[in-house]
Parts: C-alpha cells; structure tokens; sequence
C-alpha cells in the first residue's frame, strides 16, 4: 500500500468516526458513566451474593475480627452500589466520585498483595476515569461549594482532565508485550502512539476512540470470563479484568464525549 493510499485510508476512518461522534453525542456520556461504573457496580453485587466468603477473607487474612471484617464488607459494598446510583442518576455525583476514589484506595490497601504493579497501574487508571467525571460533573455547573468563589471556574476542570487522561494511559502500560514477534512488536508502537497522542492531547478524541475499539478488542479475547467455569479461581480473576478494564473505556468514552480540556495541543491549536 503506496503512501497516498495510506493517508486516504487514515482520511476515510477519522471521516467516519467524526459521523459517529456526531450520531452517538447525545448517548455517549451515558455509555460512558456506565462502562466507567461497571467494576464498581460487579463488586457490589459480588459482595452481595458472597457476603460470607467475603467477610471470612477479610478476617483470616488481616486477623482482624468478625465485627472489624463485616464492617469494611459493609462499606465497600453500600459504597460502591451507593455511587454506582449517585452516578447513573446524576445526583451528588463529585460526592459518589470521592467515595469511588475512597473505596479504591481501601481495596489497594487490602488487596495489596494481588497483581502488585500491574493491579497498582489498573486502579490508578480506574481513578483517572473517575476525575474525567468529575470534570463532566462540573462542565454541567454542579458545584460542591455552591458561592464560594474560585480562581477560575474552569481551571480546575481543565487539570481534572489533564490528570484524568495521563492516569488513563497507565492501563496501556500493563498490556505491552515484550517479545520479539512483529504482531507484539506492531501493537506496542501503535498502542504508545495513540497513549502519547492522549495524555498530550493531540488528535484527542481520534486517537481515544481508536483505544476504545482496540481496548474492547483485547478485552473480550483475552479476559473471556464466561468461558471459564464459574468455580474455577480464573473465572472471578478474569471477570475482575474484564469489569475493570470496561471501567477505563468508560475514562475513553468520556475523553472522546468532553474533550481533551484547555491543556492540550488540540485547545492551544485554535489560540494557533
């Protein structure tokens, strides 16, 4: 394939996803919340259906007690079905984002010793996500601190999603490869590519639909849960994969729904 081919063909798919952004506008925040809540919205039920094993893991590995052990299943379940609602139903949402952001910090702390780097990268992406709708929520005017004055209404949304965006890419961190086959070799350099062009903010919203398709793509073949029977341990570990990594194309849908924000190279672009 010549190179006028190639630009034709890079010309014909940013044309087609510009027509789907403009059908899909209205719907996509939507799609957005509920892909970025779904890992929350799982654990929830999961801790509603195993309360016990739940509970009795807590106990055995922190040694801390039958009441102390209750307590924080309690907490991470109403918490995170608690925001899951607050979210869907666009009520007190920042409020719902810091509970998410608690019960994350609470699960990195217990969980610690699950996954390490990776597990560590995978909830720092999931907690870019979340700022991304915390930026949403306050582009709709939902303040926490209703006349308090601030420096600058919309500076602090526009670092919501610097930041929202950079800790999104750390999830790309966790699926390169590092072997020599060219397949590996292809999907790293494209992969690293179009996560520069997100966390700089170049071709933004390109470039973060692009990682939506490749990401779902991934997702399904390589964290295909319902094909592993549910009393095998890689059942419950893979769909622990798969919600999550659904969580972080949810941060995506949010970037290709608002923008890469006033600090990016697409928002100093229009000053050019």
């Amino acid at each position: 394939m010549g190179n006028n081919d190639m630009m034709g063909a890079a010309e014909d798919f940013a044309d087609q996803a510009a027509a789907f952004l403009r059908v899909t506008k209205q719907y996509l925040p939507h799609v957005a919340r509920l892909c970025l809540i779904s890992t929350f919205l799982e654990d929830g039920i999961r801790m509603w259906f195993q309360w016990s094993e739940q509970r009795d893991y807590i106990e055995a590995t922190w040694n801390c007690g039958y009441v102390l052990a209750t307590i924080f299943v309690l907490i991470n379940l109403l918490g995170q079905l608690g925001g899951c609602i607050l979210v869907l139903s666009r009520n007190f949402v920042q409020y719902a984002c810091f509970g998410l952001f608690g019960i994350i910090a609470m699960q990195v702390r217990t969980f610690r010793v699950r996954h390490s780097f990776l597990h560590v990268c995978r909830n720092l992406a999931l907690g870019g996500g979340l700022l991304l709708l915390l930026a949403e929520s306050r582009s709709e005017g939902k303040s926490m601190f209703a006349g308090v004055p601030t420096m600058g209404e919309s500076s602090p949304k526009q670092y919501m999603q610097l930041g929202g965006r950079v800790l999104l890419v750390l999830m790309f961190m966790t699926l390169l490869h590092f072997d020599a086959s060219f397949f590996s070799i292809l999907q790293n350099i494209v992969g690293t590519a179009l996560i520069i062009l997100v966390a700089i903010g170049f071709k933004t919203k390109l470039a973060a639909l692009t990682l939506v398709v490749w990401l779902f793509a991934i997702n399904v073949y390589f964290n295909a849960f319902w094909n592993i029977p549910a009393y095998k341990p890689m059942h419950d570990f893979l769909k622990y994969d798969f919600f999550q990594t659904m969580s972080v194309i949810g941060g995506l849908l949010l970037v290709v729904a608002l923008g890469p924000g006033g600090v990016s190279m697409d928002e100093k672009k229009k000053e050019w």
